[in-house]
């Protein structure tokens, strides 16, 4: 109850807090004393106001993958990101640890996917210490929904969610320009009873093959496990010559 209280709040705060701006009225429409106009600064266009076209197709790519076995959730990531065709940082993070006991991963543009989890880390702790306990990996993605459902348009647990609100969960998922690629080894790797090290080396394997065929995504790969003591970040490696150095260990020609 108080979490559906919690994610109800964020569809009455104010704009500026919440992260969103409301539509505007026309100008010429009276305002009541119930309902204040929203102050909006001079020389800035109005929320109807058309788009301006970006100079460029701002392209970008990654992989990024999550998966439920016996030991917890295996959770993988390239650290390239991409913009237009370049490489715009070779060695970001795209893991991002909420709390002691939750990770989120990240697809799309940056700045968003950062601001989105330091409100969802916020509201959680928040919710901790009225509570005196953690909300779940459900109650978390269904916040998180609730929270970007307004840009519509515009135990161990594994959930996705859509910048539109989109709520999914399931035992797999790999999101980004690489997952067809990561998919591939997915489906045929992951399997409930995998040890520790079978599901790590399933993971690993899913991205340095995904970043060796999808531009977008590369350079190397990080790898968390969650369960129920809390992640565990795996050392970050650097598998740009990985994919040759397996395909010489089976005896196969490189490309």
């Amino acid at each position: 109850m108080a979490l559906q209280d919690l994610s109800a709040e964020y569809l009455e705060e104010s704009p500026i807090r919440f992260g969103q701006i409301r539509p505007v009225r026309s100008v010429g429409a009276a305002s009541s004393p119930d309902s204040p106009a929203l102050s909006w600064p001079p020389g800035l266009p109005l929320a109807s106001s058309h788009c301006v076209p970006l100079p460029f197709p701002m392209a970008h790519g990654t992989t990024t993958l999550a998966f439920l076995f016996q030991g917890g959730v295996m959770v993988a990531a390239d650290t390239r990101s991409s913009c237009s065709g370049l490489v715009a940082c070779p060695a970001s993070q795209k893991i991002l640890p909420i709390h002691s006991h939750l990770v989120g991963t990240t697809s799309g543009t940056s700045a968003d996917c950062a601001l989105w989890k330091r409100i969802l880390a916020r509201e959680l702790r928040l919710y901790q210490l009225r509570h005196g306990r953690r909300v779940s990996t459900s109650g978390a993605a269904k916040l998180l929904a609730r929270m970007l459902h307004p840009f519509k348009g515009a135990a161990a647990s594994l959930c996705y969610v859509c910048s539109d609100g989109t709520r999914l969960q399931g035992a797999l998922f790999s999101v980004g320009s690489g997952s067809p690629y990561a998919y591939s080894i997915l489906d045929q790797g992951v399997k409930w009873g995998l040890t520790v090290d079978q599901a790590t080396a399933v993971a690993r394997e899913a991205v340095y093959r995904a970043t060796h065929r999808d531009a977008y995504s590369g350079n190397c790969v990080d790898v968390y496990r969650v369960s129920s003591e809390g992640w565990t970040r795996r050392t970050r490696e650097d598998l740009k010559e990985e994919y040759y150095r397996e395909e010489e260990r089976r005896g196969r020609p490189s490309e």
